[in-house]
């Protein structure tokens, strides 16, 4: 067991830093008791979806044809696809694949993509035929035109409930969610609308490395915590918001609100009523705010909505398809900025000081460097601005993208969706099954993770005094090293998210589901060994 003064040491490191010592020990473990470690650390789902990845490769094979067609001269050389009679071939090789995994869903797309969205078929063709095979540089460099219109009916559905905002948004199609988080912030320090000393609001807890980013020495930014913590009438963390810690944001001095959505770790949606309060903030209080949301959990919740949907003149959002399909090795992240948006008009009444000296930082890609837009100044500066020309996310990467998108747009059951739902609800099952409590019942709950405040149960079941020996007797990572050293099973600190310190991440995304309930019996014997030292003291 590691002693007191250890872990005090490694509760100052990252969840993430912290989780290969942990890794260490139930390594240990597992060499002695030949245990299978059950690393419950990371929301790596280990499920994935094979449709579109079957009209992925599919459409790989037609674009190989569409080359030799060009140009076969030489054994093992092609040329390039071409537009002219493409969506006619296309059609013809699909109904000739019929029956073959991924034609369905190509045929299907492409009577969505030229019924419901109006694209030019052989436009249309070209471009994802083009894109996988990946014989050209991503033109447009922010994305590619059609894959934006398909993305865009994407989030407008699973981001916005449905309801397209009055204005459309501009997408830029990133290298994964961290990615576009990068981007998102130098673009807003280089061009004024953060400052360094700035106050930015933080919705904890959240993904550890947004508390630190801001602390980075190019950002530097003053950070004020918003702090979920209403509790049902049970003393059950909601992970909600009172509205006296959103009313902080009221302040102009706060520059910028930054969140996940929902939580990470707690995996709960924003309520209707704080979205809608946030918004009333902005109308009449703050309307320079600036909001930065991470969605990646979204699509786990019914009915989502994003503050992307409710606030969208003030809204970065930021979403990435590696968790909802299993894609966490393609990184596909996108950026929307809605094209009525604050970050024009700050631009447009920056001091001429700062104005002077991003008309020379954009000089070199446009004769108006002023009139360039905030989103393509994000790709530009993706790329240092000199290799402007040579921006965007590989063709390939967004014809996928594009696949993800049409394979859910055109599941009007929400198939795949209620599959993964129930599967992360079976693993939740069978976590509470092992810890011996009731079911949680949150409809705005996603469940991906699941963080549990060791002491709050304590306090609830046992009794403040037994909760006060516990905080007295044991730091707050104690459980986790319990549970690598006594049964191989690595979780996070919720502290390190800054969450309750006593509490743990559970990811129920990437184990079987027969290891949650071992999970949950572990832990219900760690507070019940806890009880007992309490019990003999």
């Amino acid at each position: 067991m590691a002693d007191r003064k250890a872990e005090k040491r490694w509760e100052s490191l990252s969840p993430f830093e912290l989780k290969n010592e942990l890794i260490d020990l139930a390594g240990d473990n597992q060499k002695k008791n030949a245990l299978t470690m059950l690393n419950a650390g990371r929301g790596n789902p280990n499920w994935i979806a094979t449709e579109p990845r079957e009209a992925f490769y599919l459409l790989g094979s037609f674009s190989l044809a569409e080359s030799r067609r060009d140009w076969d001269e030489w054994d093992g050389l092609g040329g390039m696809p071409q537009k002219d009679g493409i969506a006619g071939r296309f059609t013809a090789f699909l109904a000739a694949e019929r029956g073959r995994p991924g034609a369905d869903l190509l045929t299907r797309s492409l009577d969505y993509a030229t019924g419901t969205l109006g694209f030019e078929a052989d436009a249309f063709v070209l471009e994802m035929t083009d894109a996988i095979t990946g014989d050209h540089y991503p033109e447009p460099d922010r994305m590619l035109t059609h894959v934006e219109r398909i993305v865009h009916a994407y989030l407008v559905r699973e981001m916005c409930a449905g309801d397209a905002p009055a204005k459309p948004y501009d997408l830029f199609a990133t290298e994964g969610g961290t990615a576009a988080m990068c981007y998102v912030f130098d673009t807003c320090v280089i061009n004024g609308i953060l400052r360094q000393e700035d106050t930015i609001a933080i919705m904890t807890p959240i993904f550890t490395p947004y508390l630190e980013i801001p602390h980075l020495e190019r950002y530097q930014f003053k950070t004020l915590e918003l702090e979920a913590s209403q509790v049902d009438r049970d003393g059950v963390h909601t992970w909600q918001y009172d509205q006296a810690e959103l009313d902080k944001l009221a302040d102009p001095s706060v520059k910028a609100l930054f969140l996940v959505n929902p939580s990470n770790p707690p995996s709960v949606m924003l309520a209707q009523d704080s979205l809608d309060h946030i918004a009333k903030i902005i109308e009449t209080s703050n309307p320079g705010l600036t909001i930065i949301t991470d969605d990646v959990y979204g699509t786990f919740v019914n009915g989502f909505r994003s503050l992307m949907s409710t606030a969208p003149r003030n809204t970065i959002g930021v979403y990435s398809f590696s968790k909802y399909f299993g894609a966490t090795g393609w990184r596909l992240g996108v950026i929307a900025v809605n094209q009525d948006n604050i970050f024009e008009d700050k631009l447009a009444h920056l001091p001429k000081a700062d104005k002077d000296r991003l008309s020379e930082r954009y000089g070199t890609i446009s004769l108006d460097p002023a009139s360039i837009k905030f989103i393509d100044r994000l790709v530009a500066d993706s790329r240092q601005v000199a290799l402007n020309h040579t921006a965007g996310l590989s063709t390939p990467q967004q014809a996928q993208m594009a696949l993800f998108s049409l394979f859910a747009l055109l599941d009007k059951d929400d198939v795949y969706k209620r599959t993964t739902q129930t599967i992360i609800a079976r693993r939740m099952h069978a976590l509470v099954k092992g810890m011996g409590v009731p079911v949680p019942k949150d409809p705005l709950a996603a469940h991906y993770y699941v963080e549990l405040d060791i002491l709050a149960f304590v306090r609830r079941t046992y009794g403040q005094e037994f909760a006060d020996w516990l905080e007295q007797n044991h730091e707050p990572v104690d459980p986790v090293f319990r549970l690598a050293e006594k049964g191989s099973v690595v979780l996070l600190n919720g502290g390190g998210f800054d969450g309750p310190e006593w509490s743990v991440r559970v990811s129920l995304a990437n184990l079987p589901m027969a290891a949650y309930e071992q999970i949950g019996g572990w832990l219900k014997e760690i507070v019940e060994g806890y009880k007992q030292e309490f019990d003999a003291s």
